[in-house]
């Protein structure tokens, strides 16, 4: 089979720990190289495990969501509990542009087709745990969930579920946390600049959606308005506040609810 990326470095699985694997592929859509972090549970013999996309926020990288938050960990021990089955999790860098790239298309790079075309690719060539079959969701904090939720929604016939954390939730509240002026991440259409554009633009067949926010966030009230958005809109999906602010320790406790939906939507 012919490979997808001209360079690929696979780590060595007698340096691996805690069932986590480190690729680096490069792709035109970045103009360079991407990191992955994959958590692969050990399951012999399996094929088509379900696969979720988990995206960073800002500042962060590849290794964030398994070294502040653990939830290679956290995972791990649901799969022993039968909390949920056996799934791959795949944690791209957001393509380490400025503070944060969006997870859009800009400045001369497609940080979008990185997450939907390059990262399910990457995986699928490099971990045989999974296959084209797999159910593949995807899922974020803050930024990263605005990427789930814009990606997964514009995407819906490659994503079967989506699930957000602490969402920004349009392109006009990036500058709350990056010093990069809003203008680099503005898409031509202005449908595409928030959840809610990307609803009405590609909203005839969405997969299952569920979001939530800590009630002292900083982007509770955009998390309540999209909310409401999608009520206006009649949209079906799950909305959830908890106590928590826009911290880890919020992330590694709710990363809990994304995955046990993700689970409930698995045949």
């Amino acid at each position: 089979m012919k490979k997808l990326f001209s360079t690929t470095e696979l780590s060595d699985p007698r340096f691996e720990s805690d069932y986590l694997r480190f690729i680096t592929v490069k792709t035109n859509n970045l103009k360079g190289r991407g990191d992955i972090c994959v958590f692969v549970p050990p399951v012999e013999n399996a094929g088509h495990l379900p696969l979720v996309i988990l995206l960073h926020g800002v500042y962060g990288s590849a290794w964030v969501w398994s070294q502040k938050a653990g939830v290679h960990i956290t995972a791990m021990k649901m799969i022993q509990n039968k909390e949920i089955p056996p799934m791959v999790i795949a944690m791209p860098s957001d393509g380490l542009w400025g503070d944060g790239s969006g997870y859009l298309a800009h400045n001369q790079r497609n940080f979008e087709q990185w997450i939907v075309e390059d990262v399910p690719n990457a995986i699928i060539e490099n971990i045989p745990s999974t296959s084209a079959t797999s159910d593949l969701f995807i899922s974020g904090l803050s930024m990263g969930g605005f990427g789930a939720l814009r990606l997964g929604l514009k995407y819906s016939e490659k994503f079967k579920a989506v699930s957000a954390h602490s969402s920004i939730t349009s392109i006009s509240q990036m500058p709350l946390f990056v010093e990069e002026s809003v203008e680099n991440y503005r898409q031509r259409d202005e449908r595409e600049n928030s959840v809610t554009g990307i609803i009405k633009k590609y909203g005839n067949d969405l997969p299952r959606i569920r979001f939530d926010c800590g009630s002292e966030d900083e982007l509770l009230l955009h998390n309540r308005q999209l909310h409401s958005d999608l009520n206006k809109l009649m949209v079906d999906h799950i909305y959830e506040e908890f106590p928590g602010a826009h911290e880890w320790p919020y992330w590694q406790e709710h990363v809990k609810n994304s995955l046990r939906f993700f689970a409930e939507q698995i045949a």
